[in-house]
């Protein structure tokens, strides 16, 4: 099943955390890694909702673990406002949408594709966005690990756009075997603690996000923030133009 091939996907990745509540058609993810992170160390959360959900995860990713959520369409709208932090913050992380009909509760066990401006503009503000798309369960493997891959290579959320369709499709498939596939580890920066840059100048010298309690001491806001400690610099328009 594809939702069961991402969530195979995501212990590949390395993901050691989920959180998220459940939402068809996008819970055989949580099904899956409910019973999957235990056997590898990792931590799984049933949160109260969405935006819990979403805030779990960032904290779990500032604190060094790779994180993931999945939900559908009417969690995904609750999850904006986390996401949006994330962008701001510079959090890797995977939110994972198996898109249903809408708009508001809509149509929860048919496949739609409704929810791709969404992933693009869902959040305010202006900011890059991610998005991988799967076409089969195989996919479904293969661009979850790529999704962990990128997020931490450009310090981002990172969105896997699904649909009840793919997350629901049965075939059979061989998946890569580990070493296989390239997995991006998080690691620490190659500088020295007090010559760490939170904003790179170009994506090809994105420093890795030193973990919280590491000698890499970083300011973690949503304000726009100072490239070289993180602490909020609202007042200096270079501060903007940086992020």
């Amino acid at each position: 099943m594809g939702n069961e091939a991402v969530a195979e996907g995501a212990v590949y990745a390395g993901c050691r955390f989920y959180a998220g509540y459940p939402i068809t058609p996008s819970t055989e993810i949580a099904e899956r890694l409910a019973r999957r992170l235990p056997e590898v160390g990792g931590t799984f959360l049933q949160m109260e909702d969405e935006i819990g959900s979403m805030a779990a995860v960032c904290g779990a990713s500032l604190a060094g673990a790779k994180a993931m959520t999945a939900t559908s369409g009417p969690g995904f709208s609750l999850m904006q406002e986390m996401i949006g932090f994330a962008a701001m913050a510079q959090i890797p992380c995977v939110v994972v949408d198996v898109m249903r009909g809408g708009p508001s509760t809509g149509l929860p066990t048919e496949p739609a594709q409704g929810d791709v401006m969404q992933a693009r503009w869902g959040t305010h503000g202006e900011h890059s966005v991610i998005a991988l798309v799967p076409d089969g369960v195989r996919e479904c493997f293969t661009l979850t690990v790529e999704a962990f891959n990128l997020a931490e290579q450009y310090r981002t959320p990172v969105i896997m756009l699904s649909d009840a369709m793919v997350g629901h499709m049965r075939e059979s498939v061989v998946l890569p075997a580990p070493g296989e596939l390239r997995v991006a580890e998080r690691g620490l920066p190659d500088v020295a603690p007090e010559e760490y840059d939170t904003v790179a100048s170009t994506v090809d010298n994105i420093l890795p996000r030193p973990p919280l309690g590491s000698p890499w001491r970083v300011h973690v806001t949503g304000l726009v923030y100072n490239r070289r400690s993180g602490a909020p610099d609202t007042a200096d328009p270079a501060a903007a133009a940086d992020l």
